[in-house]
């Protein structure tokens, strides 16, 4: 037979393995279910009669508490398994073994939702292609849609001078000099300080024969027949004949000066040499 004192130690070991298990279901490291609720409450009733230090009360009484939070995490567990729709592995398991393989394969397709899929030509994609080209027009004609280019600009030649009326069919030479001719004489009777104004001198009757006017007057220039002052500030530009043609001697670069020769510039001109 057991003394007080041997019994006590007993119940305070006991006790003790009571408040470590619960204390592993607390922290997560254990089922909770595998805790026999009902044994631990029957050791802690069979014990509690022996207690009279207030150290064994304590130690009791946290057994008791250690014990309700177990129940307190069984019961959290079972309300989230009934409120999630939980199924069971085992069950579930077994209910996929006992259905029938059309079963199973129509469940995988209801479920599948591929994030891929592979492309490849088929018949049906080569004839709707062979439809699409035989039905459209030919090479040809499809071209035509097509803007066409705008022409590069370039140098003119003499023919085509002459074809737009810009150049007279006759000696270049000759009328170049009758030019030359007609601008030193302007110059004497007309100019100042031997030069003229120089739409004074490329105006004419009509917009056709001032564009001709300034033609031979740029070859004026260019080969030394003539030369241009200008004036930017004013805005005026005067062409001064030579007495005898230049020849360039000097590598000096030469400059390139654009006259523009609009419709609105000699209807400009006309107004005011009729005002003159």
């Amino acid at each position: 037979m057991q003394s007080k004192s041997e019994r006590t130690k007993i119940g305070r070991e006991r006790l003790q393995r009571v408040i470590e298990m619960c204390r592993t279901v607390e922290e997560r490291l254990l089922d909770p279910f595998l805790v026999d609720v009902d044994e631990i409450i029957k050791v802690i009733r069979e014990f509690f009669p022996e207690w009279e230090q207030p150290e064994d009360l304590c130690l009791d009484a946290e057994a008791i508490n250690r014990l309700a939070s177990v129940i307190r995490l069984q019961s959290e567990w079972v309300k989230h398994r009934s409120t999630s729709l939980y199924t069971d592995p085992f069950l579930l398991e077994e209910k996929i073994k006992r259905l029938e393989k059309e079963a199973v394969v129509e469940a995988f397709l209801g479920a599948w939702h591929p994030i891929i899929e592979l492309e490849q030509i088929s018949l049906h994609s080569l004839k709707e292609a062979l439809q699409y080209w035989e039905s459209l027009p030919p090479l040809k004609d499809r071209w035509k849609e097509f803007p066409t280019p705008e022409e590069t600009g370039g140098a003119a030649t003499r023919e085509e001078l002459i074809r737009l009326k810009i150049l007279r069919d006759k000696a270049f030479t000759e009328e170049l000099e009758n030019f030359w001719n007609e601008l030193k004489k302007l110059a004497i009777e007309n100019g100042e300080n031997g030069r003229v104004r120089y739409w004074d001198f490329v105006g004419a009757e009509t917009y056709e024969e001032t564009i001709h006017r300034a033609f031979l007057t740029s070859f004026l220039v260019t080969y030394g027949y003539a030369t241009l002052e200008v004036y930017p500030l004013e805005g005026e530009i005067f062409i001064k004949p030579f007495e005898k043609q230049q020849r360039r001697t000097t590598k000096k670069q030469l400059v390139s000066l654009p006259i523009a020769i609009t419709r609105e510039e000699w209807e400009k001109w006309r107004k005011g040499a009729k005002a003159r």
